[in-house]
C-alpha cells in the first residue's frame, strides 16, 4: 500500500467556484477531491456537472440543504449524498458549519463515507483493496496512525492518512473518524 500523511496545517485553502466562501484541499485523484469547506452562511451550492458529492458537517450544527426543490435536514457527522449538478442551496439555522466534502466523477469513480467510532479497547482496521482509494479523517481529538512496527503518529482532528492499493491503515486512541473509500473502476 502507498501511504501519505496528509496534515491540517498543511492543505491548501482555495476559493469556492461559486466565490461564496472557501474549501481546503485534502486530496485529489485523477477523477475524485476531498476536501474540507467553511460554510459561513446561507446560499447556492457551486454547480459541478457530472459529479456525485458526499457532504458530511463535521463542525457545527448541521444544515438544512434543499436539492431540486426537495428539503433535506443534514445532521453533524452524518454523512449526505447528492448529484453536483443539482441545483442545491444551504440554510443554516443554527450558524455556521465546516464540511468533509467528497466529490466523484460520475461513472469514472464512486465514493463511500461513513463515521467510525474507534475505542481504547483495541486497533481499529481499514483494509485498502487494490482497485481503491482509502483516506481516514479524526473527527475528534484523541486519535493515532499505527504503523506496521507498533510506531504511534498522533493525528489532529482533521489530518488525513491517504492509502491506495492493497493494505491496511491501523488507527489506535478514542474518538471518530471519517472512512472515505473512493472505487475507480478499470
Amino acid at each position: 500500500m502507498n501511504e501519505e500523511l496528509l496534515r491540517w496545517t498543511a492543505y491548501r485553502t482555495v476559493p469556492w467556484r461559486n466565490g461564496g466562501g472557501t474549501t481546503r484541499e485534502v486530496a485529489e485523484g485523477a477523477h475524485w477531491r476531498v476536501s474540507v469547506a467553511d460554510v459561513a452562511g446561507d446560499g447556492a451550492f457551486s454547480h459541478f456537472p457530472d459529479t456525485d458529492r458526499v457532504i458530511t458537517p463535521v463542525e457545527g450544527e448541521g444544515m438544512r440543504l434543499t436539492v431540486s426543490g426537495t428539503g433535506h435536514q443534514v445532521f453533524p457527522l452524518a454523512p449526505f449524498a447528492l448529484p453536483g449538478d443539482a441545483p442545491t442551496h444551504c440554510h443554516l439555522p443554527s450558524g455556521p458549519v465546516r464540511n468533509l466534502n467528497v466529490m466523484t466523477r460520475r461513472g469514472r469513480a464512486t465514493a463511500r463515507v461513513r463515521i467510525v467510532d474507534v475505542t481504547a479497547a483495541g486497533d481499529t482496521e481499514t483494509v485498502c483493496e487494490r482497485d481503491e482509494t482509502v483516506l481516514v479523517m479524526p473527527v475528534t481529538e484523541g486519535l493515532a496512525l499505527l504503523a506496521p512496527d507498533g510506531t504511534e503518529t498522533p493525528l489532529a482532528r482533521l489530518d488525513c492518512a491517504h492509502g491506495a492499493g492493497r493494505g491496511m491503515l491501523r488507527l489506535r486512541g478514542e474518538g471518530a473518524m471519517a472512512e472515505i473509500r473512493i472505487t475507480t473502476p478499470h
